[in-house]
């Protein structure tokens, strides 16, 4: 099927902040052929190439003078199973939590941890994305991926990706790689991953003494619900701050200040600070300028609570980021990207 491409298009339902802003040119692509086509096309156009995803790590601040192309492609399927460990491989456009459903549906161990986190497949590694003590690199069995320079479908393993604490080589190159099908290495045994304080406490308070990986998918659903607002109900982009690391050194000097400072040793020496527990210090938790805030549950999360533009949310987070920096020496780390 040949690329439809239409002009003008309206991005609000295409980015979990529901920021209106639109595309010059913007098409949908089921398979590779039509990602060559966009990419002859955007050529043609004169205009650049943008790859969407579920857009839910992304913010836009104008409208957007190229060919958007969200990534549609589907299909999920086992490429290899020794009785144990099972290497499952699955497109660019797969929705995420449904892909995970998919995995633990089939008895398979290693994604519980990252249910119902928003966006597609095609989009997870570049974010390294992880929660409740779980990364993508910890499953990750390779990707392919359409290298822009050359033209060449390129194969990827974890070396070679990069992988660092929310961060990738595709991000680093932002725009070379364009993300086609990813691979993760799961197991039929659980071993599972339980050393977040919350999820236990989930656990324990419904009796559930001999987790399963659905139990843990369930428990990390619940607090997630509890924690993040819905993007369909509250446009957000989740956590919109990297954890920041910084110096033992700094790190000591903050918790003779701050007796309650939230703080995780890194093997490298430095020290993890907690982004939502210096915002939430700094007074902003439950701020609210306008139609763009700061939920009042997740200082971590800025939300737009109807017309709010790509720009406010911006200036908000760049207010927030210098009050962090003057109050406790951190500087923070946007994590979605902004266009």
């Amino acid at each position: 099927m040949s690329l439809i491409i239409e002009q003008n298009r309206s991005l609000r339902e295409f980015n979990t902040f529901g920021v209106e802003a639109s595309s010059a040119y913007f098409a949908e692509a089921h398979d590779d052929q039509q990602i060559g086509e966009a990419l002859a096309q955007a050529q043609h156009l004169g205009v650049p190439l943008l790859i969407l995803g579920g857009g839910s790590n992304l913010v836009l601040t104008a409208n957007v003078n190229a060919l958007v192309l969200r990534m549609a492609s589907r299909g999920i399927r086992v490429i290899e199973d020794d009785g144990e460990r099972v290497v499952i491989e699955a497109e660019a456009g797969e929705p995420w939590h449904p892909f995970v459903l998919h995995s633990l549906g089939l008895g398979l161990c290693g994604l519980e941890n990252l249910s119902l986190i928003p966006g597609t497949v095609g989009a997870a590694p570049i974010q390294n994305v992880g929660a409740y003590g779980v990364e993508i690199k910890d499953v990750f069995a390779g990707l392919t991926a359409l290298d822009r320079q050359t033209g060449r479908l390129v194969e990827f393993d974890l070396q070679a990706c990069q992988f660092g604490y929310r961060d990738s080589l595709f991000k680093r190159q932002a725009g070379r790689y364009i993300i086609l099908r990813v691979r993760f290495a799961l197991q039929r045994t659980a071993n599972l991953k339980l050393e977040y304080g919350p999820l236990r406490q989930w656990l324990v308070q419904h009796a559930i003494q001999s987790p399963t990986p659905m139990d843990v998918s369930r428990a990390v659903c619940a607090i997630r619900s509890e924690k993040l607002p819905d993007p369909r109900q509250l446009g957000n982009a989740g956590s919109f701050f990297k954890n920041p690391l910084v110096s033992a050194a700094l790190a000591d000097g903050l918790r003779q200040r701050f007796a309650d400072l939230v703080a995780f040793a890194q093997d490298d020496g430095q020290v993890k600070l907690a982004a939502g527990w210096l915002i939430e210090r700094a007074g902003w938790k439950g701020y609210r300028r306008g139609d763009v805030g700061v939920h009042r549950l997740q200082a971590l999360v800025l939300v737009n609570y109807g017309q709010a533009t790509g720009r406010q949310i911006l200036q908000l987070a760049e207010d927030i980021q210098a009050d962090v920096a003057e109050q406790f020496g951190v500087q923070l780390e946007i994590e979605p990207n902004i266009i």
